[in-house]
C-alpha cells in the first residue's frame, strides 16, 4: 500500500476515488437540503434520521471526514510533487498553453473551498456535537419550536447577508473545481478518450447544477426567512 501512495499514478487514482466519493455525499446532501424549500417538515424528518441514526453517525460519518481530509491533504501533495517536477531543468512546460486556468489553479479553488468547510463546521457539525454527545439532548428539539429543530437552525443561518455572501462564493469556487475535478478524476481511473465528450457534458451538468441549487437554497432561506 505505501508503494501505491509513492507512485504518481497511485496517488492520481487515490485522489480520483476520494472524489468519487465526495461527489456522491456531495449530491446526496443537496437532495436533502433542497427538501428545506419545497417541504420542511420532511426535511426535519430526514435531517433528524440521518442525526440519529447510528449507521451514519458511527459508520458513515467518520469515512465522510477521513474522505474530506484526504482528499485535500492529497491534492496538495500532488500540487507540491507537481511543482517539483515542473522545476526539473529539462522539462520546459508552458502552462498556459497546456492546461486550462481551473487545471493550473485547483489547489487555490481547493483552498477556497476547504476555508469554506471550515465555516460549514463550525455552523452546523460543532453545535450539533456539542448538543448530542456533550450536552446529550439527541431528541432533535428546541425550545419555543414545534417539531424537530433543523429546518429552524438552517434558516437562522442564512439570515445574515455576510455568510450567505461567504456561501455563494464558495460555491462558485465549488464550481470551478468540478469542472476540471469531475472529467479528471475518471481520466485518473482509466476512463477511455472516446468517453472523454460525453463524461465532459455530464461534468459541466453536475458542476453547474449542483453548486447552482446549493445557491439557490441559500438566497431563497435568506430572503424569506
Amino acid at each position: 500500500m505505501g508503494g501505491f501512495f509513492k507512485s504518481s499514478i497511485g496517488r492520481k487514482v487515490a485522489m480520483a476515488l476520494s472524489a468519487f466519493f465526495l461527489m456522491v455525499f456531495l449530491l446526496q446532501h443537496f437532495a436533502i437540503n433542497l427538501l428545506s424549500v419545497f417541504n420542511p417538515d420532511l426535511f426535519n424528518e430526514v435531517s433528524h434520521f440521518m442525526g440519529t441514526n447510528p449507521l451514519v453517525q458511527f459508520a458513515l460519518q467518520p469515512v465522510l471526514i477521513f474522505g474530506v481530509v484526504f482528499h485535500f491533504i492529497m491534492g496538495f501533495v500532488l500540487e507540491i510533487k507537481n511543482k517539483k517536477a515542473q522545476g526539473v531543468a529539462y522539462v520546459k512546460n508552458n502552462g498556459a498553453a497546456n492546461s486550462s486556468w481551473m487545471s493550473r489553479n485547483m489547489i487555490w479553488s481547493g483552498a477556497a473551498i476547504l476555508a469554506f468547510i471550515v465555516l460549514h463546521f463550525i455552523d452546523f457539525w460543532i453545535p450539533e456535537i456539542n448538543t448530542k454527545y456533550i450536552q446529550g439532548d439527541w431528541s432533535g428539539t428546541l425550545e419555543g419550536v414545534d417539531g424537530f429543530r433543523y429546518y429552524e437552525e438552517l434558516t437562522h443561518k442564512f439570515v445574515s447577508p455576510i455568510r450567505v455572501g461567504a456561501y455563494v462564493l464558495a460555491f462558485v469556487f465549488l464550481a470551478l473545481h468540478l469542472l476540471h475535478g469531475f472529467t479528471s478524476a475518471f481520466q485518473s481511473v482509466g476512463a477511455t478518450a472516446g468517453r472523454k465528450q460525453t463524461l465532459q457534458n455530464i461534468g459541466k451538468a453536475y458542476s453547474i447544477i449542483i453548486p447552482l441549487g446549493f445557491i439557490f437554497i441559500a438566497l431563497y432561506h435568506h430572503f424569506n426567512h
